[in-house]
């Protein structure tokens, strides 16, 4: 185990919407690495099997069903797990419509995942980490924490918020070894990006593969989709010792989108 375990007792690691996709990539790895992962989405059936292959491989895990729009829920698995030392904020969804209509319901519950969870979450293990003197924040956000496109004006407002909340956080931590950090990768082939790619077929009127060749990787001078392993990679760097005055950044994989 690295150098950021300060026991023998394995750190225990939050990865919310950890049932496929990004979220499952980054559980697997942790558990890989020694640290018990709470496997947590809002479908518990996906966090089970999850945990199951962290399980089959040696590694400790408990599957959680989470919603992070919901306080309640954040408050008892932080109960029922009251030693968090790396919190992943990964849940998200998606929606794509013009802002005329966009319905309002799920303007907000974009906002309610992706933002105001991940709020309420780092509160919730903040007093812990404190008192432990150790914690660890990643919130995985998205090249449009940086960036805009047409017809997602909530998720962009969110990722936005989540960049301007984590170096907030950053400040009223800086006294404690604890920081938290934004992965910004660029599009990810993961089952939300797929549905998003026959969403903007439908919304731009082309095909879906003009989605992904004049709209997802036109802007990105690599023209490729960010891998599962860079990002594990990226989060183990932030979670050890070699990153540990590294807070309040967003660390951007986007194939060079941001630079032109």
């Amino acid at each position: 185990m690295s150098s950021e375990f300060a026991s023998n007792e394995p750190r225990i690691a939050l990865v919310t919407g950890a049932g496929s996709g990004i979220g499952e990539a980054m559980a697997l790895s942790l558990g890989r690495s020694g640290y018990h992962v709470v496997v947590s989405d809002l479908n518990l059936d996906a966090a089970q099997l999850v945990s199951d292959a962290i399980q089959a491989v040696g590694g400790m895990a408990t599957a959680f069903k989470l919603d992070v729009s919901d306080q309640s829920a954040i408050d008892s698995v932080v109960s029922q797990f009251p030693n968090i030392d790396i919190l992943v904020n990964n849940a998200g969804i998606q929606y794509v419509a013009k802002l005329e209509s966009f319905p309002a319901d799920m303007w907000r519950k974009l906002n309610d995942v992706l933002l105001v969870g991940p709020a309420m979450l780092t509160r919730a293990v903040l007093p812990g980490m404190k008192s432990r003197d150790f914690g660890r924040i990643i919130n995985v956000g998205s090249i449009h924490a940086h960036v805009a496109s047409p017809y997602k004006s909530a998720y962009v407002a969110a990722k936005h918020g989540l960049i301007g909340f984590s170096k907030v956080v950053a400040l009223e931590t800086a006294q404690h070894n604890i920081t938290i950090n934004t992965l910004c990768p660029s599009y990810v082939k993961t089952p939300l990006v797929e549905k998003q790619i026959a969403l903007q077929a439908a919304e731009h009127g082309i095909s879906e593969d003009d989605v992904i060749n004049k709209i997802m990787l036109e802007p990105m001078p690599k023209k490729a989709f960010i891998s599962f392993e860079e990002l594990t990679a990226s989060m183990h760097f932030l979670i050890s010792d070699a990153a540990k005055n590294m807070t309040g950044q967003s660390l951007v994989i986007d194939g060079g989108w941001t630079i032109k």
